[in-house]
């Protein structure tokens, strides 16, 4: 099994030094730059788009500059969906964004970790782990939302949080690390 497709299975894998991950990782680098130094709207920064994501656009998409991706072909958005400035998708495991979403400025998702003994860690080793967001759900600015975790249609998460743990559909979250607060009604 390749590297990759260890990462993708979310596998122990070796993130570090594989010639084909890092040379993805390299690719996107370069799209994010080409978006991030284009004209706002322009065809340029939508190609660049285009070809980071490896997709044609889901209508209503808005992502603001500057914005980083680990790989891009693994971030997914659904229509209508809005990202504000300087978020940051380390997308090593996929990560799906529902419809409609609003994503507040220097939000990450953060989809891998590293071995806590330092022998592992120094050998390049990495586990990504998918996150998934339903649709219509609002991230205030500076949220981390970590590996694995699944945010069910309709929550808002409170600025500055920190999610570690799966989250039911129309709560509102809040904390380092971050708790329900309570129940959204519709």
């Amino acid at each position: 099994m390749s590297e990759k497709e260890k990462m993708l299975s979310g596998d122990w894998h070796d993130a570090n030094f594989d010639e084909t991950l890092l040379r993805e990782r390299r690719n996107a680098e370069l799209l994010c730059y080409d978006f991030n130094m284009s004209k706002p709207g322009s065809a340029e920064q939508i190609t660049a788009l285009k070809e980071l994501l490896d997709i044609e656009l889901p209508e209503g998409l808005t992502v603001l500059a500057p914005v980083y991706f680990d790989y891009g072909t693994y971030t997914h958005f659904g229509k209508g969906t809005f990202v504000n400035h300087s978020c940051y998708f380390m997308d090593g495991g996929t990560i799906h964004i529902g419809e409609n979403v609003f994503i507040g400025p220097f939000c990450g998702f953060y989809t891998a970790s590293h071995p806590l003994n330092y022998e592992d860690r120094n050998k390049g080793l990495e586990r990504a782990l998918p996150i998934i967001v339903g649709d219509n759900c609002w991230f205030g600015a500076n949220v981390s939302v970590m590996q694995g975790v699944t945010i069910g249609a309709g929550c808002v998460i409170a600025a500055g949080s920190v999610v570690t743990k799966d989250i039911p559909e129309n709560c509102l979250v809040a904390g380092v690390p971050a708790t329900i607060k309570k129940q959204i009604n519709r």
